[in-house]
């Protein structure tokens, strides 16, 4: 792809994440290219690319069964002689009232697409044709002294794009890297930024600090720099009043880790369940006692969903199931006679099962109920219907019986 670029008279560098893994050693799954090119000379000369995106537009270009990112080298918003806006718009940057960027397609040079990235560790280029790297913001030496530093003026940069914020939480775990001193400094008054980003990009965010393998990292690093009460104002809330409800967070995301490293399934039903679980806890304890303790449980996970995805626009795909998990919980303890059986048919019942044994594990009293669900499953179906008679289940509501009214006799 470089090579072809490059054949066409424009300049080519492999950059980003790519270069910062396989410098650390680890990994690398995605590869991005910068480039001279705008984005429709890259367009014209791949078969298979399309131009997405209006705030920033790139070029994903499918080589064979991989994804290409190619950007447009940028340049800053100042007056710039490489400066260029974009063929067919009207508008080469605009940015909101507080400096947010809403559009970002001013082209430039080399030199200033390195000053407009983030951070200086994804800012190193590789010259596949010369077999070179470019370093102009000094990634080389943060990769050598494990340093994660914005490029610029801190405060500015988190305004452009306050979901860098989150991004630097996402690298000091992923990467186990220290935050440079200057660009932790404004996180302090700029934390709240993160609410005027649109929800369905922050689901997309959330999915990648607590689903690559550095969950538990990522939400001490998301704590310690006020990120978290912005995702899940609820359940920060929650933990904030009591404790325990961080030792239940932090139990959630070490199994999620632990599973990710064994190749496990992880499902974000089942993650953002778990991370919403202290907030409809809460809210349920909060409910008259009188009425059913399934009409309560259902009203405040209907509550809790409907706040959260004021924040993070959590697809019903992930928030249904959730809800099924949640509903579970108190059926699971109700399990006499041929209760029991009936929840085993359950679709949710594997992960209302383990939603249990999170519970326990992170230090809740359930009565060995999940032990008991444990035996079950493993158990024959004598042994079975031992267990379930041995449960002493609620009495059966009584049911009132209708007197039956005698016929009025007609007229003789």
């Amino acid at each position: 792809m470089v090579a072809r670029l490059v054949a066409a008279g424009h300049q080519a560098f492999i950059v980003g994440g790519c270069i910062r893994d396989t410098l650390l050693g680890h990994p690398s799954k995605d590869f991005d290219v910068a480039t001279s090119a705008t984005p429709e000379e890259v367009k014209q000369l791949f078969r298979r690319a399309r131009i997405v995106g209006r705030r920033f537009r790139i070029v994903h270009v499918h080589v064979g069964r991989e994804l290409v990112e190619v950007t447009t080298f940028r340049a800053s918003h100042a007056a710039s002689p490489h400066a260029t806006a974009p063929p067919h718009s009207s508008e080469q940057a605009r940015r909101s009232q507080r400096g947010m960027l809403l559009r970002d397609n001013v082209f430039g040079s080399l030199e200033e697409d390195a000053e407009r990235r983030d951070f200086t560790i994804n800012a190193i280029y590789y010259d596949p044709e010369r077999d070179e790297l470019l370093d102009f913001v000094g990634g080389l030496e943060d990769i050598a002294s494990r340093t994660l530093r914005i490029i610029g003026d801190p405060a500015t940069r988190f305004r452009e794009d306050p979901v860098r914020m989150l991004r630097a939480a996402r690298f000091i775990a992923k990467l186990d890297f220290a935050l440079d001193p200057a660009t932790a400094a404004p996180l302090a008054q700029l934390h709240a930024l993160l609410r005027e980003i649109p929800p369905a990009r922050l689901f997309d965010e959330v999915l990648k600090l607590l689903m690559t393998g550095r969950a538990l990292a990522t939400y001490e690093a998301l704590s310690r720099h006020h990120l978290f009460q912005h995702l899940f104002p609820d359940t920060a809330a929650a933990i904030h009043a009591d404790s325990r409800w961080d030792a239940f967070v932090r139990q959630a995301l070490i199994n999620t880790d632990l599973r990710i490293k064994n190749d496990q399934r992880v499902t974000p039903a089942f993650l953002f369940a778990a991370l919403l679980w202290p907030a409809v806890a809460v809210a349920e304890a909060r409910h008259p006692s009188a009425g059913p303790q399934e009409l309560a449980l259902q009203q405040s996970a209907a509550d809790v969903l409907t706040r959260a995805m004021r924040h993070i626009a959590i697809p019903r795909r992930f928030s249904a199931p959730a809800r099924e998990i949640w509903e579970l919980q108190p059926r699971l303890e109700r399990r006499s006679g041929r209760r029991a059986w009936q929840l085993l048919e359950h679709p949710r019942f594997r992960a209302a099962y383990d939603f249990v044994l999170l519970r326990e594990q992170s230090g809740e009293d359930l009565g060995g109920l999940g032990e008991w669900w444990t035996r079950f499953q493993a158990a024959g179906e004598d042994e079975r219907e031992q267990m379930a008679a041995a449960v002493k289940g609620p009495a059966p509501p009584r049911r009132r019986r209708s007197r039956r009214r005698k016929p009025e006799s007609g007229p003789a």
